[in-house]
């Protein structure tokens, strides 16, 4: 009997080793998309923002990748063009986009005719904030784009193998990005008395990245020919009418819901998160930050081993439900413990709980996909559940800066903002993610998706 070849993929040293190419950039991605959010309060003393123009400029990394539908045809460019020239294209589109950003708070912006001209409309929106949020709209093009690049490279360099452990060392790298950049990007700031400083810092970082992607590209060209003299059937073709497949197939969009619902609770709370800290415990900006900056870190370590858990021993749907209990449970602490009874301890304590969801719902959550719809569209399958997610994580961080400014009316110093009007809006989300979580087990049950079966097949 002939031998068969053995394939990059089949030698453990050299997938994991892909593996950890594609998570540093993801890793880098993830710092530079919070580079600013432990600095709102200086954005607002520093720049003249209020919670309005920091709220929407957090909103704008997802605004072309919604109204453009850009996600939508990042996941149909992924499918036709394959994952290394993607990966690629994502990687130069975040490296344009931080620049942009990095100058536009940058004191090399200040009294510009840039500057100049972008103070002349939308008056009440200042031009930093325009210019900043532009190169976060093209940040934000690449950094979804690579997203979805990342997690279909995952699934074809570890199919049939450690898949879930992957992705969630995958996730748990990234992670680390956000620690880092708490801890990281308020010092920075204080000691060049810069807010561009860490911007600039982060921007350097994604150069690197943009080098590990490239590294990334010869790998995955060698496992392809290697595909090929094989003599593997390639795969059908990706067609734009799939997309329908997508939209009407209602197991998938209850977990697009799901997903939705759920990092809209997640993302947008990392934004004002430190703001909100400072306000609850009377701390500085710095303090703030070193304390949220371990929520990902439970998550950092226990999602690589849930992801082990669920690829030996499945409950997928179940993971998801009990996620969301706790990430109810966390926002509800911040909205409804007295003031006189939230201490350190009590804000550590939730942010612990929300670092355990934040471990059990993505660890299931994204290995859950390929089961659903088969591997031709997957890349575009991830693009819809990106591009469905992005709607909220737009429109949430605008919600939450217009609910602070509305109940916040008489307060002018923005480290004594009251926030349990947004802390029930996030709870809120977590409810019905709950209940998602709970239809779709029983769709699951019904339909035998196999989501709570392990994902290594004996």
């Amino acid at each position: 009997m002939e031998k068969k070849l053995l394939l990059l993929r089949d030698r453990a040293g050299v997938r994991w080793t892909v593996l950890i190419l594609l998570a540093s950039m993801m890793f880098f991605a993830y710092m530079f998309v919070d580079v600013l959010s432990p600095l709102q309060s200086l954005l607002e003393t520093g720049r003249g923002w209020t919670p309005n123009t920091y709220g929407t400029f957090a909103s704008s990394e997802y605004f072309l990748n919604v109204f453009a539908l850009f996600l939508i045809f990042a996941g149909v460019i992924l499918d036709k063009i394959g994952v290394r020239a993607t990966a690629l294209v994502s990687g130069i589109i975040m490296v344009t986009g931080a620049a942009i950003k990095f100058y536009a708070v940058s004191p090399a912006f200040a009294g510009t005719g840039l500057e100049l001209w972008l103070n002349t409309w939308w008056t009440s929106f200042p031009a930093s904030a325009k210019l900043a949020s532009l190169g976060f709209m093209i940040f934000g093009c690449g950094v979804e784009m690579a997203g979805i690049t990342v997690s279909k490279g995952i699934v074809k360099w570890f199919k049939d193998k450690e898949l879930a452990l992957a992705m969630g060392i995958e996730m748990a790298i990234a992670r680390l990005g956000v620690f880092a950049v708490f801890r990281i990007s308020p010092r920075i700031a204080d000691y060049y008395g810069d807010i561009s400083k860490p911007v600039l810092f982060v921007l350097i970082l994604l150069f690197i990245g943009l080098i590990c992607f490239m590294t990334y590209y010869f790998f995955d060209k060698k496992l392809e020919k290697q595909l090929g003299e094989r003599g593997d059937e390639p795969e059908e073709p990706f067609k734009l009418g799939d997309l329908g497949i997508l939209f009407t197939s209602k197991t998938f969009l209850i977990v697009s819901g799901l997903c939705v619902l759920y990092y809209s609770a997640i993302f947008p709370f990392q934004k004002f998160a430190a703001n909100m800290l400072e306000c609850r415990l009377n701390i500085s900006n710095t303090e703030a930050s070193d304390i949220f900056s371990y929520f990902p870190i439970g998550a950092m370590i226990l999602t690589p081993l849930l992801g082990a858990y669920l690829d030996r021993k499945g409950k997928a749907a179940t993971m998801l439900i009990l996620g969301s209990l706790l990430m109810i449970a966390c926002h509800m602490i911040f909205a409804l413990v007295p003031a006189a009874y939230f201490t350190e301890v009590v804000a550590y304590s939730a942010i612990v709980i929300l670092g355990v969801s934040f471990s059990l719902v993505p660890a299931a959550l994204w290995p859950s996909v390929p089961k659903l719809v088969e591997n031709r569209y997957l890349g575009s399958a991830y693009s819809v559940v990106f591009w469905i997610q992005n709607i909220g994580l737009m429109l949430f961080p605008m919600l939450i800066g217009w609910s602070l400014t509305v109940t916040n009316k008489e307060v002018a110093n923005p480290m004594e903002y009251d926030y349990t009007v947004p802390m029930l809006i996030f709870a809120s989300l977590g409810v019905l993610a709950f209940v998602l979580g709970i239809w779709l087990k029983a769709e699951d049950k019904k339909k035998g998706y196999g989501l709570e079966l392990p994902n290594i097949k004996k």
